[in-house]
């Protein structure tokens, strides 16, 4: 697999278009901590680390509203392997005028933009979500 991240969010985009109530994936450090910025965010219910087999699993819990619609409306990788993208503390973007959510890799490990601001610290730009 090339790219892991990207790997993940269109597990977790597909699962909430097929309606399912949890998806499984490889698990990682990087995966996980991003995971746990959609959860405190209230993109997703939560996570839970598996430990099965020499990698182990990550189930992650998908929320839907009233209307079971899914809680993400736009899941989108920005920095690739064939073209990262890095922001300094200054032109961390604004998703949908604040709305929505960027996750950056930086110094101080994977953070929101609003956290990465507020830390004053630039880095790689994950994804954004909405």
């Amino acid at each position: 697999m090339q790219d892991p991240v990207a790997d993940m969010l269109t597990r977790i985009r597909n699962g909430q278009q097929a309606g399912h109530a949890t998806v499984e994936m490889p698990a990682s450090n990087l995966k996980y901590a991003i995971i746990q910025i959609l959860a405190d965010r209230g993109y997703v219910g939560g996570v839970e680390r598996l430990d099965e087999g020499p990698q182990g699993k990550l189930v992650v819990s998908l929320r839907y509203d009233k209307d079971e619609v899914g809680m993400i409306r736009s899941l989108k990788r920005v920095s690739k392997p064939s073209r990262r993208v890095y922001v300094g503390v200054g032109e961390i973007p604004s998703v949908l005028n604040g709305l929505g959510l960027a996750v950056l890799s930086t110094s101080r490990g994977v953070l929101s933009d609003a956290d990465a601001r507020a830390a004053k610290v630039g880095g790689e730009l994950l994804c954004t979500v909405y």
